[in-house]
């Protein structure tokens, strides 16, 4: 059967660290031609910088044929129903990647797909970025296991796949959100069942301060993304206290190291300038997409 990255949880949790091994070994050098003159589509609703760039020269680097269609291109079940792309697609392709909104729209394109699909972003989840984003935190602490994860803000679809990611190793991650931002309840319940075979967990909380304390790695995201901006001043409001600052870190003591996902709105969930902070690994973790991406590839090709 074919198999698909539309969820996190779509890796079995025992198969997470040969696959961050694999990663870590492609970028100390490691050459791999697992796509040797295989075809890979980029099918993008949503523009991207790290996400685009990191999967096209991901594929060149196994061996592979990257193709870009960009949203003005794609119109997926305005131009032509789901399935028909998908169908077309799979007859000349061999991998196909897919960043659009709703992630049954993505679903629904899987299910008419005959090659590997791959969840670039959707509004539920995101879960090539927490590949990215373990694979970074095993790299700053030696492993996920046992870690302490504290992500401010809102509980959106790069929370979500953190969730998945972190419990699913082991780690323990604090999600702190104003209410009406937080993680669901499902994604909580079936997170925290996922990481249990690891000993991870997930917990909800409304503190800051309270999830930063002891944290070996703060996280934060933007706090309006992409077809979100008509809510943009009603959570400026609503994510007032919520941002991550110099002071905010102190708090998780000495080694904590931040990371984003980008891009960044300083100013609003950073303060301006913490990107630079030496605390800061946001840019090894942006990095990390080639790497955890071009493992996923070769795994599921």
């Amino acid at each position: 059967m074919v198999q698909h990255f539309l969820n996190f949880s779509d890796i079995a949790s025992s198969e997470i660290q040969p696959l961050l091994a694999r990663a870590i070994q492609l970028k100390s050098g490691v050459t791999s031609n697992a796509l040797n003159g295989a075809s890979v589509v980029l099918l993008f609703e949503k523009p991207s910088l790290r996400t685009k760039l990191s999967f096209w020269i991901g594929a060149e680097k196994l061996g592979g044929n990257p193709l870009y269609m960009s949203p003005e291109e794609v119109g997926l079940g305005k131009r032509e129903p789901v399935a028909d792309v998908a169908k077309v697609i799979s007859r000349m392709a061999d991998l196909v990647v897919v960043r659009t909104f709703a992630q049954t729209t993505l679903e629904e394109f899987a299910s008419a797909a005959s090659i590997p699909v791959i969840n670039a972003l959707t509004d539920a989840e995101h879960p090539c970025q927490a590949l990215a984003d373990i694979q970074t935190i095993a790299e700053q602490l030696g492993g996920v296991s046992g870690a302490t994860v504290a992500f401010i803000g809102d509980g959106n679809n790069t929370a979500a796949s953190l969730a998945y990611a972190v419990a699913g190793l082991g780690g323990h991650l604090t999600v702190a959100s104003p209410d009406g931002y937080k993680l669901s309840k499902q994604v909580l319940d079936s997170a925290n069942a996922y990481g249990s075979a690891a000993g991870g967990s997930v917990t909800q909380i409304t503190s800051p301060r309270e999830a930063v304390d002891g944290a070996d790695i703060v996280y934060t995201d933007v706090w309006t993304s992409m077809g979100q901006e008509a809510e943009t001043s009603r959570r400026l409001r609503a994510f007032n206290g919520y941002q991550v600052n110099p002071e905010l870190l102190d708090l998780a003591g000495p080694r904590v190291k931040f990371m984003h996902d980008l891009p960044a709105h300083p100013g609003e969930e950073i303060s301006d300038g913490l990107l630079d902070d030496p605390r800061s690994v946001a840019f090894d973790q942006a990095e990390n997409r080639l790497w955890a991406q071009a493992a996923l590839m070769e795994k599921l090709i």
